[in-house]
């Protein structure tokens, strides 16, 4: 992707990795999807609903100061859930999707 900044890059890199492992079969998957909709709730609260890639990347370097609290908040007795490579990280996948310069739109 020719243009996007490095730290973009790297994020969607980290985001679709997150959003495969997502898709795998796990007996914490129920978990995680509510922990990956916690996530969405919050970052509808801190980039809005227009946004760009770079919106989303600058929350995402933040995301380590709020997301384990939020997750064991959202699913307490399901630590397994709350693997920011994966449920953090797929819902920035969905939310990359809709930004505002996303190629994917």
């Amino acid at each position: 992707m020719r243009g996007v900044q490095p730290e973009v890059m790297t994020a969607l890199l980290d985001w679709d990795a997150g959003e495969r492992q997502m898709a795998e079969p796990s007996p914490t998957r129920d978990a995680r999807l509510r922990v990956v909709s916690a996530v969405e709730d919050q970052l509808r609260r801190r980039v809005g609903t227009r946004y760009t890639l770079a919106d989303l990347a600058a929350a995402y370097e933040g995301s380590s100061r709020w997301f384990l609290e939020l997750a064991a908040a959202t699913v307490p007795g399901t630590p397994d859930a709350w693997d920011p490579s994966v449920a953090l990280d797929a819902a920035f996948a969905r939310w990359a999707r809709n930004a505002s310069d996303s190629v994917a739109r």
